[in-house]
């Protein structure tokens, strides 16, 4: 989306704050745009089970249709990817 994204994020004793935070900094090193382009703080819902996981990934994969950025979510270029990151 244009002027927003949406994350799912999986972690055991994740300080999910400070990982927005960190998240913000080290993308704002990469992103050509104003200082102030972030907005404060973060929205977040907690997924609890397959059904809600599998309900909230349809309401991000159908977000550029509702947008009308497209006519089908399949013809969104920017289709998220599941990543792994193993800091173990």
């Amino acid at each position: 989306m244009p002027d927003h994204m949406h994350l799912f994020v999986r972690g055991r004793n994740l300080d999910l704050s400070c990982w927005i935070r960190s998240l913000k900094r080290t993308l704002s090193g990469v992103i050509p745009a104003n200082p102030a382009h972030w907005q404060e703080g973060f929205f977040d819902h907690l997924v609890r089970q397959d059904e809600s996981y599998a309900r909230q990934w349809e309401y991000v994969r159908y977000n550029p249709v509702r947008a009308r950025l497209v006519k089908q979510a399949e013809d969104w270029p920017y289709q998220g990817e599941i990543a792994i990151i193993d800091r173990a």
